[in-house]
């Protein structure tokens, strides 16, 4: 059961799940039975501390996990739905920016040749998260034997576990198009230098991962450093970003915000981005303000002016 859950997941309903036994020890209630009124009133605690309906949900549904059926009542949904009328849980964003502001950036860091590898493995991240609308859990797990390289695009399989994977689901396969109009801002090209630039930093280094760490011994590198690259003043703030208030999470709203305005379909927008077809987390929290059916990654690029 436990396995069921992701780590973050886990992290959470652990805080979760500690904060009830305690209450429960308080008031000499047996943890793993507790009845529908000493719930409400366990998360009414948690609720007058402060908690919007997000935090007091994850609450529910880590004592679902322990409880199980016995949440399954209309008191208790009652309860939630009360809360969420008095504290709503509001998109992170209820805008974003244009995706132009950072190609119009990247376009000047050209040609990838002559970059330096710092720069390189930036301009290569932030192109492939506009134009693919992946988290950066997704960029870190690209494996270089996953790469595939044809006359059009490059495709890349993730078959590792990441958020969205499920039970019978498909594992997402990132396509990157070569983009000849605008070869500055091509991602395949980019990914192309990048590979060839840290070929040679590969040979005592035993890690498949594409994404290296710019400083020897050259490790490969998880989400955090990937988020960090995304959000570095030389990505986001330098081109016009503001990163006090967007983070490195924002460039998915921002294309799949932009494919939106541009005409893209629906379903092809949750398709890139990971959502199933009845996913309603687009239109709830990333669809924000900032006329051709045209692929996801195409459509980001051809934007630019």
């Amino acid at each position: 059961m436990l396995s069921s859950l992701s780590n973050n997941t886990y992290k959470q309903y652990d805080g979760c799940i500690k904060a009830w036994i305690n209450y429960c020890s308080k008031h000499d209630y047996d943890y793993t039975c507790g009845s529908i009124p000493i719930i409400i009133h366990f998360l009414t605690e948690i609720f007058d501390k402060g908690a919007k309906y997000g935090t007091i949900n994850s609450y529910k549904s880590a004592l679902s996990l322990l409880l199980g059926n016995n949440l399954n009542d209309e008191r208790l949904k009652r309860f939630m739905k009360g809360v969420f009328k008095l504290r709503p849980t509001n998109p992170k964003y209820n805008i974003t920016w244009d995706p132009n502001i950072v190609l119009n950036f990247l376009a000047l860091k050209w040609p990838n040749e002559n970059l330096d590898l710092k720069t390189l493995s930036k301009k290569t991240v932030t192109l492939l998260a506009l134009v693919t609308a992946h988290r950066v859990q997704t960029l870190s797990l690209i494996k270089l034997n996953n790469i595939f390289t044809n006359s059009n695009e490059i495709l890349i399989k993730i078959p590792d576990m990441i958020k969205t994977t499920k039970l019978n689901s498909a594992q997402p396969v990132l396509r990157l198009p070569f983009y000849n109009s605008r070869p500055e801002i091509c991602p395949a090209r980019c990914l192309q230098t990048y590979m060839d630039k840290t070929k040679t930093l590969r040979d005592n280094n035993f890690t498949s991962n594409l994404f290296l760490s710019v400083k020897k011994p050259h490790n490969k590198i998880g989400s955090q450093t990937i988020s960090n690259w995304l959000k570095d003043i030389t990505q986001l703030q330098e081109s016009g970003v503001d990163t006090s208030i967007f983070s490195a999470h924002s460039t998915r709203h921002a294309s799949t915000s932009k494919a939106n305005k541009l005409g893209v379909n629906i379903e092809v927008i949750k398709k890139t981005a990971g959502w199933t077809d009845s996913s309603s987390v687009f239109a709830r929290f990333y669809n924000k303000n900032i006329v051709n059916n045209n692929e996801f990654a195409e459509s980001i690029l051809d934007s630019y002016q």
